[in-house]
């Protein structure tokens, strides 16, 4: 037999080499581990195979493989071992632990790792009732060497994650470990403690002696060991073995703060053990790191590493580029800015709860190295910091503090600096560009980083203003005064378009910026915050004017100068004198221009001021419509001198400025007043849309696409394609136009206002006014025409009217490149950062046109309900004029066109239809979209089942066929905007239908540890059984009725988890109660529960939707169950069923008077009955099973007197050792 083994290793040891040899051809690897895998799965010299292999003698990567070989055996075939051949592997193992391994220092780490995984797996199928000894074995091998002590604390941090933190065996199995484990922490922490103790001070003794290095060395490898087996436990032990001895481990751990070798294992404990949430009592003594030695240990690391973070100086002969930061240091300097936060966050905790503990009294000293750590150049450590400062400036008592309003203000001045939008990795104009190398892969991940930084600073500087309003202002008014008065600073990226102006990276337009923002932020909580005597309204409008008077021509600046006037305009409703300057300057900023009179198309920051301008306007006729209302001449006559010079404003320019006008007028507070000006400002718009010549063109398709152009063939400019470009601006403005009014004009909140202003036109039976839109007349005089462009919009997309579109315009109707990025959640690129004019193809003009043209129809018709109330509602036959115009055609209407349709104006007409108009309203239209959506849907998705089977089927040959790039990303953008329009439709039912309630946050979170938080993430909503008041309404038309079940249930096995989630915990069981006394078909009884087993199917692998839909099983078997055996029919073809099982469950289910379980147990038993139908994912579909046996168990019921491990007859307790002793 030694024959035998001895030329199966010399094979072995030849296919190991093949496999793992460079210069192997493909078919000889594939060759050599088939070999291998078929060895390890049926041969019978597997054990004296491995251990030959894993001999000293052998190389590397032999013995690794002789290792794995034993590692299969004990994970595969462990359960049809003899009782003799465990103890061998065991006794081999131990020996392996022993002897096995060369020193520590030269051992490879894949060997230790796979030896501690062999020990790891035997532990998990028999310690403690059949190896009782295994602590006492662990600790007598740490005895021989630095070697063993090292694999020691492998085996035991494996031991903890596969219990604890991945849970990858049975139940009963890993109770029994866990509760062992927790019986025995007491030593076993103190054993850990020791060890690293011990191995601390060898350490630290040899490492100064001459010709010690490689001992001291092995000592500091065994305390790096030491720690992460710690690290491992920290996070789940009782707070008591963390804080015994008046927090041993934790001053150990600040010591080691200062070791460079240990320092960042010692972090990682201390951070571990700090974040712990638990009891408050428990982590009171967390408050002794507040004293001076462990915050002295814990800066002077800091200091030092930051120090040592920073691998080069700069030189004259070293570039800026090779500067660098030594990522080790860099890490350490994170965990330690993790550390103080997280014990900020326990101070607040405590401080101020039922567990009495004082503000510390090194509060100040605390708050001066987190404040180091926000001053730091690394943009990620300064954003690691603002939680902490929010917590601590909402906190109730130490808010009050001096020290910490004392450091609200030196937060406030950081935050000058931090504000500053530097450091891109890409450039070196920063100390910040060496850190966000290491952080950030590219300028637009560090981008996307920035926005949401400063999102948080911003809420962190409001938080600080509660604290102190006044001193926050005048940094504020500093900061803003200065900014006015340096000189203008371009850089060297200066803009490509005129002489002097800044580019997005030049230094003032960073400044400029960050100001802004800063300001914003102070500015508007100075008014929420102080008294209105209090304001300091003498400075702020010394600011407004200073700002008034400051002209730059520079757009960038232009627009910073812009929001500040925003900022400052509350100022402005106490000086009421500087209003008419104020928008002289807002007014020549929309048509501001860096080349008057230029050709060329306005640069995207030039666009961006005319728009900012705008938007300027409306909020403020929108915030103080009543103080503009004295000006509204001054505007309204200025404004239609802007209108007489066509060249001036653009479509959207002057759609703004008519929505401020409509704003003011809604004070008029008189509706015949308020309706003539209407009258007057919507005269050429109301002309031009119901004119002969215009309903012409939108009441036909070819005449449509004519008139904008779509079916002519454009190389260059000339004049028919210029009089199709005024055509569709036309269009455009009318349409933005009407939204504007619909969306701005309005009664007065105040009703007895609006009763004498003429706007109440009666009352409803419950005594609600009814109330009349001045622009009614208007606005109903418009929809005729308005419902046809949408009849001849969706038409365009039939196959008669595509052929009508030209060369040029073929792909008119297809998504913008923007907008694919949008759907494929692909990254948008950074700004242009030298701001070139914004030059769009004759093709993106017109996508851009169609798009916004069908988004603004379904906006008009949404927000009409609202505007015009009972005016809309009761139009004769609206529900047929809408399915007649926005419901025809829609087989040929692309998704991408179906969603606006969907969620801007039917969700919106749903939320505003009031009760009465259900029935000859919303009946009629959802009714035949349901059943539209449900028969389309299906289609779409059945296409992408078999698209993703066949591509499975596809990628198992070998040659596979490479699709071109746009192809597969074309699919791709379909299977999105599918699954994007299946969350509008559901989302349109759910709003309809379902009556949501949010259910109340469980407990004190605080409290929760972090086991329990896992737990109850995965708990899903309970089912809410309410219909709303139009689900009820929709529920007695049958045909509707069984359409929403009928989307509801088939959704659940569609390829979307989140909307499959959402369904089941929210609608399906919502909608089916509605019919669960009633009489089903059992036909239909049996569809709805396999609908559901299908999606456990489809979704089951999911732990989320697992749960949803197995609540949603259950609900259905347990309510008819009993009138329908055909449940009882599916069950028994659910694979692998225990028959016995579900005849016990029914029996519970249909004797009265059998014993019930309570909702736990039920559901766990149930879970187990549809176990079978669960689908796995993909990673888990050809992995070979586990199977670990369960044993009896030791903590079920103990005997009060009797010590369980010692006295209770365990079988084959002396498997391994005749001693039973622990550790």
């Amino acid at each position: 037999m030694s024959e035998q083994v001895a030329a199966m290793c010399d094979q072995l040891i030849k296919a190991v080499n093949v496999m793992l040899d460079a210069g192997t051809s493909q078919i000889y690897r594939l060759e050599a581990l088939k070999f291998c895998e078929e060895f390890k799965e049926a041969s019978p010299f597997c054990v004296p195979c491995g251990l030959q292999l894993a001999e000293k003698a052998q190389t590397a990567v032999v013995r690794h493989f002789g290792l794995q070989i034993l590692e299969h055996v004990v994970k595969f075939r462990w359960n049809d071992m003899q009782q003799h051949e465990k103890v061998q592997l065991k006794n081999c193992a131990m020996q392996l632990l022993s002897n096995g391994t060369h020193s520590i220092l030269e051992e490879e780490s894949h060997i230790k790792d796979v030896l501690s995984r062999i020990v790891v797996e035997m532990i998990k199928r028999e310690w403690p009732q059949h190896w009782p000894d295994m602590l006492k074995e662990m600790e007598t091998l740490t005895s021989l060497g630095e070697a063993q002590t090292e694999l020691v604390m492998l085996i035991l941090l494996r031991l903890a994650e596969d219990v604890i933190t991945f849970q990858t065996l049975p139940t009963q199995r890993r109770r029994d470990i866990q509760q062992t484990l927790t019986q025995n922490m007491d030593s076993i922490f103190s054993f850990m403690m020791a060890i690293l103790q011990l191995n601390v001070d060898d350490y630290r003794k040899l490492k100064r002696i001459p010709g010690q290095e490689l001992q001291a060395k092995a000592h500091c490898r065994v305390a790096v060991a030491s720690l992460n087996t710690l690290a491992g436990y920290i996070d789940w032990v009782a707070l008591a073995h963390i804080t015994n001895d008046n927090c041993r481990l934790l001053e150990m751990l600040c010591l080691l703060l200062g070791e460079t070798e240990l320092q960042l294992e010692a972090v990682e404990c201390l951070l571990i053990a700090i974040s712990r949430k638990g009891k408050l009592e428990d982590r009171k003594p967390f408050m002794l790191l507040f004293d001076d030695v462990a915050i002295h240990y814990i800066l002077s690391a800091a200091q030092s590493a930051d120090g040592a973070a920073k691998c080069n100086k700069p030189s004259s002969t070293q570039p800026v580029e090779a500067l660098g930061v030594v990522e080790r240091h860099y890490i350490f300097l994170k965990r330690l800015c993790q550390v103080l936060c997280a014990l900020g966050s326990q101070l607040c905790s405590l401080v101020g709860s039922d567990v009495e503990v004082e503000v510390p009294a090194n509060l100040g000293k605390y708050m001066e190295a987190i404040l180091a750590f926000t001053k730091h150049p690394s943009q990620f450590l300064k954003s690691s910091t603002q939680m902490t400062w929010g917590t601590l400036f909402r906190h109730e008592i130490l808010s009050k503090e001096p020290a910490v309003v004392e450091m609200s203000i030196k937060y406030l001045r950081s935050t000058m600096t931090n504000l500053l939008k530097t450091g891109f990795p890409s450039r070196n104009d920063s100390p910040s560009c060496e850190y966000s190398r290491v952080d950030f892969d590219s300028d637009e991940d560090f981008n996307s980083f920035f926005h949401s930084f400063r999102a948080q600073q911003g809420e962190m500087v409001r938080c600080a203003c509660r604290i102190v309003a006044l001193e926050a202002f005048r940094i504020a008014a500093e900061w803003l005064q200065y900014q006015l008065t340096i000189p203008i600073d371009t850089g060297n990226t200066t803009a490509k378009t005129a002489e002097g102006l800044c580019s997005i990276l030049s230094p003032s337009v960073i400044q400029w910026d960050a100001m802004t923002a800063f300001t914003e932020c102070v500015v508007g909580q100075t008014f929420k915050n102080l008294e209105e005597e209090k304001l300091p309204i003498d400075q702020g409008i010394e600011l407004l004017q200073a700002v008034l008077n400051y002209e730059t021509k520079d757009p960038l600046l232009l627009s910073c100068v812009l929001t500040n006037v925003s900022t400052l305009f509350p100022f402005v409703v106490h000086r009421p004198h500087f209003l008419p300057r104020v928008l002289y300057k807002v007014f020549a900023a929309i048509t501001f221009d860096v080349v008057q009179e230029s050709k060329a198309p306005r640069t995207r920051a030039v666009k961006n001021v005319r728009r900012h301008a705008c938007s300027s306007i409306i909020k403020m006729c929108r915030d103080y419509p009543q103080f503009m209302l004295p000006c509204f001449d001054m505007l309204y006559n200025h404004v239609k001198k802007l209108f007489s010079n066509e060249a001036s404003l653009t479509q959207m320019e002057k759609c703004a400025l008519m929505e401020a006008l409509v704003l003011i007028s809604n004070q008029f507070k008189d509706f015949a007043k308020q309706k003539a000006f209407l009258e007057e400002l919507m005269a050429s718009v109301v002309a031009q849309w119901t004119s002969k010549e215009m309903s012409h063109v939108l009441w036909d398709p070819a005449l449509f696409l004519s008139f904008v152009g779509a079916d002519q063939v454009v190389s260059e400019q000339s004049k028919t394609t210029e009089i199709a470009a005024i055509n569709r601006t036309q269009l455009s403005f009318c349409l933005y136009t009407i939204l504007g009014v619909v969306k701005r004009a309005r009664w007065p909140a105040d009703l007895e206002e609006a009763k004498a202003g003429g706007f109440v036109v009666g009352y409803t039976t419950t005594g609600a006014p009814i109330y009349r839109n001045p622009c009614t007349t208007q606005v109903l005089a418009l929809l005729p025409n308005l419902l046809a462009l949408i009849r001849t919009h969706n038409s365009l997309f039939m196959p008669e009217n595509m052929a009508l579109l030209s060369e040029t315009f073929s792909k008119a109707f297809e998504l913008m490149d923007a907008e694919k990025n949008v759907v494929l959640g692909l990254p948008q690129p950074l700004l242009d950062i030298y701001d070139s004019p914004v030059y769009k193809t004759n093709l993106e003009r017109m996508q851009g046109f169609f798009c916004t043209l069908y988004d603004n129809c379904f906006h008009i018709l949404g927000n009409a309900g609202l505007s015009l109330q009972q005016d809309f509602y009761t139009i004769e036959g609206l529900a047929e004029k809408i399915v007649g115009s926005a419901f025809v055609s829609l087989d040929h209407v692309p998704d991408h066109r179906l969603r606006p349709m969907i969620r801007v104006f039917l969700k919106q007409l749903v939320l505003s239809c009031p009760q009465e108009y259900y029935d000859s309203l919303l009946c009629p239209l959802l009714g035949p979209l349901f059943a539209y959506m449900l028969q389309r849907l299906n289609v779409k998705w059945q296409i992408i089942n078999q698209r993703t089977s066949v591509n499975g089927e596809e990628e198992e040959e070998e040659e596979v066929v490479v699709c071109e790039e746009t192809h597969v990303t074309q699919e791709m953008l379909e299977e999105q905007l599918v699954r994007l329009v299946t969350r509008e439709v559901l989302e349109l039912l759910s709003v309809s239908c379902i009556s949501r309630k949010v259910p109340e946050p469980a407990g004190n979170k605080e409290e929760m540890d972090e086991e329990e938080m896992v737990t109850d993430g995965v708990q899903t909503a309970q089912p809410t059984d309410e219909l709303t008041e139009l689900g009820k309404c929709l529920v007695k038309h049958e045909d509707i009725y069984m359409n929403l079940l009928t989307i509801s249930f088939t959704c659940l096995s569609w390829k979307d988890t989140s909307n499959c989630h959402r369904t089941a915990s929210m609608v399906c069981w919502s909608l089916l109660r509605q019919v669960v006394g009633g009489n089903l078909l059992p036909e239909a009884v049996t569809w709805f529960y396999t609908s559901v087993l299908r999606g456990l199917q489809m979704h089951g692998q999911h732990e989320v939707c697992n749960s949803a839909l197995t609540q949603l099983a259950m609900a259905i078997y347990e309510n008819l169950r009993p009138r329908y055996v055909e449940l009882r029919t599916v069950m028994t073809q659910i694979p692998n069923i225990n028959m016995d099982a579900l005849d016990q469950y029914d029996h519970r289910l249909l004797d009265p008077k059998a014993q019930k379980f309570g909702d736990k147990k039920r559901k766990d038993h149930f879970k187990k009955l549809i176990a079978g139908t669960v689908g796995k994912a993909l990673c888990q579909q050809f992995r070979k099973e586990v199977h670990i046996r369960n044993l009896p168990s030791l903590f079920k019921k103990p005997k009060p007197d009797k010590d369980i491990i010692n006295n209770e007859p365990l079988g084959l307790a002396a498997l391994f050792s005749p001693e039973r002793g622990t550790l």
